[in-house]
Protein backbone atom coordinates (compact mmCIF):
# COMPACT_ATOMS: atom_id res chain seq x y z
CA UNK A 1 0.00 0.00 0.00
CA UNK A 2 0.98 3.67 -0.13
CA UNK A 3 0.50 5.52 3.15
CA UNK A 4 2.10 8.78 4.27
CA UNK A 5 2.42 9.42 7.98
CA UNK A 6 2.08 13.18 7.57
CA UNK A 7 -0.44 13.44 4.73
CA UNK A 8 -3.91 12.21 3.89
CA UNK A 9 -4.15 10.56 0.46
CA UNK A 10 -7.39 10.19 -1.47
CA UNK A 11 -8.33 10.32 -5.20
CA UNK A 12 -5.71 8.92 -7.58
CA UNK A 13 -5.01 8.28 -11.27
CA UNK A 14 -2.30 6.33 -13.09
CA UNK A 15 -0.03 6.74 -16.12
CA UNK A 16 1.94 3.78 -17.46
CA UNK A 17 5.19 4.50 -19.31
CA UNK A 18 5.72 0.82 -20.12
CA UNK A 19 8.31 0.37 -17.39
CA UNK A 20 6.86 2.07 -14.32
CA UNK A 21 3.37 2.83 -13.12
CA UNK A 22 3.13 6.51 -12.17
CA UNK A 23 0.53 7.14 -9.49
CA UNK A 24 -0.77 10.69 -9.06
CA UNK A 25 -2.90 11.36 -6.03
CA UNK A 26 -4.45 14.14 -3.99
CA UNK A 27 -2.79 14.79 -0.66
CA UNK A 28 -3.04 17.28 2.19
CA UNK A 29 -1.21 17.63 5.53
CA UNK A 30 -2.64 15.68 8.46
CA UNK A 31 -1.46 18.61 10.59
CA UNK A 32 -4.59 20.46 9.42
CA UNK A 33 -6.43 18.39 12.03
CA UNK A 34 -9.86 18.56 10.36
CA UNK A 35 -9.98 16.20 7.38
CA UNK A 36 -12.69 18.36 5.79
CA UNK A 37 -10.04 21.05 5.24
CA UNK A 38 -8.14 18.83 2.84
CA UNK A 39 -10.17 19.97 -0.16
CA UNK A 40 -8.85 23.54 -0.04
CA UNK A 41 -5.31 22.38 0.72
CA UNK A 42 -5.00 19.68 -1.93
CA UNK A 43 -1.89 19.18 -4.03
CA UNK A 44 -0.86 16.36 -6.37
CA UNK A 45 1.61 13.78 -5.09
CA UNK A 46 3.61 11.37 -7.23
CA UNK A 47 4.82 7.81 -6.65
CA UNK A 48 6.11 5.05 -8.93
CA UNK A 49 5.91 1.27 -8.80
CA UNK A 50 6.60 -1.80 -10.90
CA UNK A 51 3.87 -3.92 -9.31
CA UNK A 52 1.27 -1.49 -7.83
CA UNK A 53 2.16 -2.80 -4.36
CA UNK A 54 5.59 -1.38 -3.47
CA UNK A 55 5.78 2.37 -4.09
CA UNK A 56 8.56 4.95 -4.27
CA UNK A 57 7.12 8.25 -3.05
CA UNK A 58 8.55 11.19 -4.99
CA UNK A 59 6.83 14.11 -3.27
CA UNK A 60 4.60 16.79 -4.71
CA UNK A 61 4.53 17.26 -8.48
CA UNK A 62 1.81 19.90 -8.90
CA UNK A 63 0.34 22.43 -6.49
CA UNK A 64 -1.79 25.57 -6.61
CA UNK A 65 -0.46 28.57 -8.52
CA UNK A 66 0.49 31.81 -6.80
CA UNK A 67 -2.58 33.45 -8.31
CA UNK A 68 -5.22 32.75 -10.90
CA UNK A 69 -7.87 30.15 -11.67
CA UNK A 70 -6.08 27.36 -9.76
CA UNK A 71 -4.60 29.11 -6.74
CA UNK A 72 -6.69 27.40 -4.02
CA UNK A 73 -6.48 23.69 -4.70
CA UNK A 74 -5.70 21.09 -7.34
CA UNK A 75 -8.07 18.17 -7.61
CA UNK A 76 -8.45 14.94 -9.56
CA UNK A 77 -7.48 14.53 -13.19
CA UNK A 78 -5.96 12.18 -15.74
CA UNK A 79 -2.78 11.81 -17.79
CA UNK A 80 -2.58 11.05 -21.51
CA UNK A 81 0.38 10.75 -23.88
CA UNK A 82 0.04 13.45 -26.52
CA UNK A 83 2.23 14.37 -29.48
CA UNK A 84 5.71 14.97 -28.04
CA UNK A 85 4.65 15.22 -24.38
CA UNK A 86 2.52 13.86 -21.59
CA UNK A 87 -0.52 15.95 -20.69
CA UNK A 88 -2.17 16.14 -17.28
CA UNK A 89 -5.69 17.54 -17.10
CA UNK A 90 -6.76 18.45 -13.59
CA UNK A 91 -9.56 20.06 -11.61
CA UNK A 92 -8.89 23.52 -10.19
CA UNK A 93 -10.51 25.75 -7.60
CA UNK A 94 -9.77 29.42 -7.03
CA UNK A 95 -9.64 31.77 -4.05
CA UNK A 96 -11.49 34.27 -6.23
CA UNK A 97 -14.32 31.83 -6.84
CA UNK A 98 -17.02 30.36 -4.59
CA UNK A 99 -14.93 28.16 -2.31
CA UNK A 100 -15.21 24.58 -3.67
CA UNK A 101 -18.53 25.11 -5.43
CA UNK A 102 -17.32 26.32 -8.81
CA UNK A 103 -14.75 24.19 -10.56
CA UNK A 104 -12.80 24.38 -13.78
CA UNK A 105 -10.28 22.29 -15.73
CA UNK A 106 -6.60 23.10 -16.18
CA UNK A 107 -3.75 21.42 -18.06
CA UNK A 108 -0.02 20.85 -17.62
CA UNK A 109 2.60 19.10 -19.75
CA UNK A 110 5.66 17.00 -19.00
CA UNK A 111 8.39 15.26 -20.94
CA UNK A 112 9.16 12.72 -18.20
CA UNK A 113 6.02 12.37 -16.01
CA UNK A 114 7.95 13.96 -13.12
CA UNK A 115 8.14 17.70 -13.79
CA UNK A 116 4.96 19.45 -14.89
CA UNK A 117 4.45 22.87 -16.49
CA UNK A 118 1.08 24.62 -16.85
CA UNK A 119 0.13 25.28 -20.44
CA UNK A 120 -1.78 28.50 -19.73
CA UNK A 121 -2.77 30.92 -16.97
CA UNK A 122 -6.46 30.40 -17.71
CA UNK A 123 -8.76 27.38 -17.58
CA UNK A 124 -8.56 24.86 -20.38
CA UNK A 125 -12.26 24.13 -20.06
CA UNK A 126 -15.15 25.74 -18.20
CA UNK A 127 -18.72 24.64 -17.66
CA UNK A 128 -21.25 25.47 -20.39
CA UNK A 129 -24.66 26.49 -19.06
CA UNK A 130 -26.47 25.37 -22.20
CA UNK A 131 -26.31 21.77 -20.97
CA UNK A 132 -24.93 21.79 -17.42
CA UNK A 133 -25.82 23.36 -14.09
CA UNK A 134 -23.92 26.48 -13.07
CA UNK A 135 -24.00 28.79 -10.07
CA UNK A 136 -26.07 31.20 -12.13
CA UNK A 137 -29.01 28.97 -11.23
CA UNK A 138 -28.58 29.70 -7.52
CA UNK A 139 -31.38 31.77 -5.95
CA UNK A 140 -30.34 35.35 -5.12
CA UNK A 141 -28.51 35.54 -1.82
CA UNK A 142 -27.36 31.91 -1.81
CA UNK A 143 -23.89 31.65 -0.28
CA UNK A 144 -21.56 29.47 1.74
CA UNK A 145 -22.54 25.81 2.25
CA UNK A 146 -25.95 26.47 0.69
CA UNK A 147 -24.18 26.63 -2.67
CA UNK A 148 -23.66 22.86 -2.41
CA UNK A 149 -27.25 22.39 -3.55
CA UNK A 150 -26.43 24.07 -6.88
CA UNK A 151 -22.71 23.29 -7.05
CA UNK A 152 -21.09 24.14 -10.37
CA UNK A 153 -19.74 20.62 -10.63
CA UNK A 154 -17.11 20.45 -13.38
CA UNK A 155 -14.26 18.15 -12.47
CA UNK A 156 -12.32 14.89 -12.78
CA UNK A 157 -11.44 15.33 -16.48
CA UNK A 158 -10.72 12.09 -18.34
CA UNK A 159 -9.05 12.60 -21.73
CA UNK A 160 -9.13 9.87 -24.38
CA UNK A 161 -7.85 9.71 -27.95
CA UNK A 162 -10.55 9.52 -30.58
CA UNK A 163 -11.04 5.86 -31.59
CA UNK A 164 -10.80 6.87 -35.25
CA UNK A 165 -7.74 9.06 -34.81
CA UNK A 166 -9.68 12.32 -35.14
CA UNK A 167 -8.44 14.32 -32.15
CA UNK A 168 -9.34 13.93 -28.50
CA UNK A 169 -12.32 13.59 -26.18
CA UNK A 170 -12.76 14.76 -22.60
CA UNK A 171 -15.30 13.28 -20.21
CA UNK A 172 -16.13 15.47 -17.20
CA UNK A 173 -18.14 15.00 -14.01
CA UNK A 174 -21.07 17.43 -14.27
CA UNK A 175 -24.71 18.02 -13.32
CA UNK A 176 -27.46 18.01 -15.93
CA UNK A 177 -30.12 20.67 -16.29
CA UNK A 178 -33.67 20.00 -15.18
CA UNK A 179 -32.96 17.16 -12.75
CA UNK A 180 -33.26 17.13 -8.98
CA UNK A 181 -30.51 17.05 -6.39
CA UNK A 182 -28.71 13.67 -6.22
CA UNK A 183 -30.39 12.67 -9.48
CA UNK A 184 -28.60 15.07 -11.81
CA UNK A 185 -25.21 13.46 -12.40
CA UNK A 186 -24.19 13.31 -16.07
CA UNK A 187 -21.11 12.70 -18.18
CA UNK A 188 -20.15 15.97 -19.84
CA UNK A 189 -18.32 15.82 -23.16
CA UNK A 190 -15.82 18.04 -24.96
CA UNK A 191 -13.66 17.59 -28.06
CA UNK A 192 -10.31 18.94 -29.25
CA UNK A 193 -8.00 18.59 -32.22
CA UNK A 194 -4.84 19.60 -30.35
CA UNK A 195 -5.43 19.07 -26.56
CA UNK A 196 -5.21 22.84 -26.05
CA UNK A 197 -8.46 24.21 -27.45
CA UNK A 198 -11.67 22.45 -26.45
CA UNK A 199 -15.32 22.66 -27.47
CA UNK A 200 -18.02 21.61 -25.00
CA UNK A 201 -20.97 19.58 -26.26
CA UNK A 202 -24.06 17.90 -24.80
CA UNK A 203 -23.69 15.10 -22.25
CA UNK A 204 -23.13 11.46 -23.18
CA UNK A 205 -25.56 10.25 -20.53
CA UNK A 206 -28.90 11.35 -19.13
CA UNK A 207 -29.72 12.53 -15.63
CA UNK A 208 -32.30 10.64 -13.61
CA UNK A 209 -30.26 7.52 -12.81
CA UNK A 210 -30.18 8.14 -9.06
CA UNK A 211 -26.65 9.54 -8.90
CA UNK A 212 -25.81 13.12 -7.97
CA UNK A 213 -22.27 12.88 -9.29
CA UNK A 214 -20.45 10.46 -11.58
CA UNK A 215 -16.96 11.03 -10.21
CA UNK A 216 -13.54 9.91 -11.46
CA UNK A 217 -14.87 8.47 -14.71
CA UNK A 218 -12.96 5.66 -16.41
CA UNK A 219 -13.70 4.21 -19.83
CA UNK A 220 -11.71 1.02 -20.43
CA UNK A 221 -11.65 -2.02 -22.68
CA UNK A 222 -11.09 -5.28 -20.78
CA UNK A 223 -10.67 -8.46 -22.79
CA UNK A 224 -12.26 -6.82 -25.79
CA UNK A 225 -15.30 -5.45 -23.92
CA UNK A 226 -15.91 -1.85 -22.98
CA UNK A 227 -16.77 -0.84 -19.43
CA UNK A 228 -17.48 2.47 -17.70
CA UNK A 229 -16.46 2.79 -14.05
CA UNK A 230 -17.29 5.70 -11.77
CA UNK A 231 -17.57 6.64 -8.11
CA UNK A 232 -20.44 8.18 -6.15
CA UNK A 233 -20.82 8.85 -2.43
CA UNK A 234 -23.89 7.01 -1.07
CA UNK A 235 -25.08 10.34 0.36
CA UNK A 236 -25.00 11.71 -3.22
CA UNK A 237 -27.55 9.13 -4.43
CA UNK A 238 -31.32 9.20 -4.35
CA UNK A 239 -33.04 7.16 -1.61
CA UNK A 240 -34.45 4.93 -4.34
CA UNK A 241 -30.99 4.14 -5.71
CA UNK A 242 -29.64 3.33 -2.24
CA UNK A 243 -32.67 1.19 -1.40
CA UNK A 244 -32.39 -0.74 -4.64
CA UNK A 245 -28.64 -1.22 -4.83
CA UNK A 246 -27.13 -0.57 -1.42
CA UNK A 247 -24.49 1.81 -0.08
CA UNK A 248 -21.58 1.25 -2.44
CA UNK A 249 -19.03 3.74 -3.76
CA UNK A 250 -17.67 2.22 -6.98
CA UNK A 251 -20.00 1.41 -9.90
CA UNK A 252 -19.72 0.02 -13.41
CA UNK A 253 -21.80 -0.64 -16.51
CA UNK A 254 -21.11 -2.22 -19.90
CA UNK A 255 -20.10 0.22 -22.62
CA UNK A 256 -20.76 -0.10 -26.36
CA UNK A 257 -17.57 1.90 -26.97
CA UNK A 258 -15.16 4.31 -25.26
CA UNK A 259 -17.57 7.19 -25.81
CA UNK A 260 -20.80 5.41 -24.91
CA UNK A 261 -23.56 6.39 -25.07
CA UNK A 262 -24.26 5.12 -21.57
CA UNK A 263 -27.46 4.29 -19.75
CA UNK A 264 -26.22 5.02 -16.23
CA UNK A 265 -29.47 3.72 -14.75
CA UNK A 266 -28.10 0.24 -15.53
CA UNK A 267 -25.02 0.70 -13.33
CA UNK A 268 -24.26 -1.92 -10.69
CA UNK A 269 -22.01 -1.67 -7.62
CA UNK A 270 -18.57 -3.20 -7.22
CA UNK A 271 -19.42 -5.33 -4.22
CA UNK A 272 -15.95 -6.69 -3.42
CA UNK A 273 -15.13 -3.51 -1.47
CA UNK A 274 -18.14 -1.27 -0.69
CA UNK A 275 -15.92 1.63 0.45
CA UNK A 276 -13.41 1.64 -2.43
CA UNK A 277 -13.38 5.16 -3.83
CA UNK A 278 -11.87 7.04 -6.79
CA UNK A 279 -10.01 3.87 -7.74
CA UNK A 280 -8.17 3.65 -11.07
CA UNK A 281 -8.38 0.54 -13.22
CA UNK A 282 -4.89 -0.52 -14.31
CA UNK A 283 -3.74 -3.16 -16.76
CA UNK A 284 -0.96 -5.35 -15.39
CA UNK A 285 2.04 -6.58 -17.35
CA UNK A 286 0.45 -10.00 -17.88
CA UNK A 287 -2.58 -8.38 -19.52
CA UNK A 288 -4.92 -8.83 -16.56
CA UNK A 289 -6.50 -5.91 -14.68
CA UNK A 290 -6.60 -4.58 -11.12
CA UNK A 291 -8.25 -1.71 -9.28
CA UNK A 292 -6.73 0.25 -6.42
CA UNK A 293 -7.66 3.31 -4.42
CA UNK A 294 -8.48 4.72 -1.01
CA UNK A 295 -11.46 3.74 1.13
CA UNK A 296 -14.27 6.18 1.91
CA UNK A 297 -14.48 5.68 5.69
CA UNK A 298 -14.99 9.37 6.55
CA UNK A 299 -18.79 9.10 7.09
CA UNK A 300 -18.10 6.53 9.83
CA UNK A 301 -15.19 8.43 11.35
CA UNK A 302 -12.58 6.05 9.95
CA UNK A 303 -9.25 6.77 8.31
CA UNK A 304 -8.97 5.18 4.88
CA UNK A 305 -6.75 7.92 3.47
CA UNK A 306 -4.08 5.79 1.85
CA UNK A 307 -3.84 3.73 -1.33
CA UNK A 308 -4.71 0.12 -0.64
CA UNK A 309 -3.17 -2.83 -2.43
CA UNK A 310 -4.74 -3.65 -5.80
CA UNK A 311 -7.74 -5.94 -6.18
CA UNK A 312 -7.59 -8.22 -9.27
CA UNK A 313 -10.70 -7.67 -11.39
CA UNK A 314 -12.41 -8.84 -14.54
CA UNK A 315 -15.81 -8.46 -16.21
CA UNK A 316 -18.65 -10.88 -15.52
CA UNK A 317 -20.79 -12.46 -18.23
CA UNK A 318 -22.94 -9.31 -18.46
CA UNK A 319 -19.96 -6.95 -18.67
CA UNK A 320 -19.89 -5.59 -15.10
CA UNK A 321 -16.74 -5.17 -13.04
CA UNK A 322 -16.18 -7.91 -10.45
CA UNK A 323 -13.29 -9.15 -8.32
CA UNK A 324 -11.30 -11.90 -9.97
Amino acid sequence: MLRLDDHWIWDSWVADDGDLYHLYFLKAPRSLGDVALRHVNATVGHATSRDLVTWDYLGECLGPAQAGFDDLGIWTGSVVRGPGAWWMFYTAISSAGHHVYDQRVGAAVSSDLHTWRRVADRPTLQVDGRWYKTLHLAPPGTSGPDLATVSETWRDPLVLPDPGGDGWHMLVTARGLGAGRNDDGVIAHATSSDLLTWRVGPPLSRAGAGFGQLEVLQSKVIDGRGVLVFTCHPQEMTPERVAGSGEYCTWSLPAPGPLGPWDVAQARPFTADPDLFAAPLVQLRDGSWAILGFRNLEPRGGDGYFIHDPIPVTLDDEGYLVAR
